[in-house]
């Protein structure tokens, strides 16, 4: 959340900052990064009703270090297998194919995309925050019987317009050794980010419910999206739920509970206490998914 205090330097570098990134969201041929190979195929092979197990797991073993993470994952406490395991047939038995290929989705946006140098541990934050709004999607889904999968892909990149905001920043003709301020950084990506990761969506082709939960996850958006999945109602609450959880929220446990959100869902109370029950769950799975 960007700081209502801003020095003047601060303030003259964040406008020069926001005419470039107005500047270059405004241009047709804006540069941004491509989905990595093996993360766009994942995504078309996970909504092919034909798609099976054993291409899902030729497909990641062509990418070494990502069968790496997948075979670590699987292995983790947070998933705590019985035995080892040892391949990725195994790994898909434990977890299901459409859990493998959420995560394997996940691992290769993270790792393949956007490099940022001075900003790693924010990034790394950034990253933090989207995979427990996913993890948190996942179960509100399950709760009112939507798409769990779905769920945690629209968890997962609804702000990546913020990475993408960065990705731009990196590219600025007059771009100084030091990075900029993160407080001038968080003012842009609190402008910015929504129309930067609908325009990133848009050119990887992400699906439909998923592009609309980009543009319309927040508070006051969610009730202009159509589509049946819920997937922006969903990711409102989730990313509300993830905030508490990491510390970063304005909010408290107890006014977690009079968001207008909770009440469109039809949670009740109980509902909620058992969501934030999994904090420590959720939490767990956030680590061993981070590479």
């Amino acid at each position: 959340m960007a700081h209502s205090t801003i020095t003047p330097l601060a303030q003259e570098e964040r406008e020069t900052l926001r005419s470039f990134i107005a500047d270059q969201l405004g241009r047709g041929n804006l540069d941004l990064p491509l989905l990595p190979v093996v993360a766009n195929r994942v995504l078309l092979l996970s909504s092919d009703p034909d798609a099976d197990a054993s291409q899902l797991s030729s497909l990641i073993q062509q990418d070494q270090a990502l069968a790496g993470q997948i075979l670590r994952i699987a292995n983790s406490p947070a998933y705590a297998p019985r035995t080892p395991i040892v391949s990725l047939q195994q790994a898909i038995t434990w977890l299901g194919l459409t859990m493998l290929a959420g995560l394997a989705f996940s691992v290769s946006v993270q790792s393949g995309v956007f490099h940022t140098t001075g900003y790693e541990k924010e990034v790394r934050n950034l990253w933090r925050h989207a995979l427990a709004t996913g993890l948190f999607g996942k179960e509100i889904a399950r709760r009112i019987r939507h798409n769990v999968e779905n769920a945690f892909l629209c968890g997962l990149l609804h702000t990546i317009g913020k990475p993408a905001i960065l990705h731009l920043l990196s590219q600025t003709p007059d771009k100084s050794a030091e990075p900029f301020s993160w407080i001038t950084v968080e003012s842009l990506f609190e402008e910015f980010h929504v129309m930067a990761g609908s325009k990133l969506a848009a050119v990887w082709q992400l699906p439909d419910p998923v592009q609309e939960t980009i543009r319309y996850y927040q508070d006051d958006q969610y009730h202009q999206a159509i589509s049946p999945t819920k997937g922006a109602m969903i990711t409102c609450l989730a990313h509300h739920l993830a905030s508490v959880i990491l510390g970063d929220s304005t909010h408290d446990e107890n006014s977690l509970l009079t968001l207008p959100v909770v009440q469109d869902l039809n949670f009740y109370p109980e509902d909620m206490t058992a969501l934030l029950e999994l904090r420590e769950t959720v939490k767990a799975s956030v680590e061993c998914f981070l590479p």
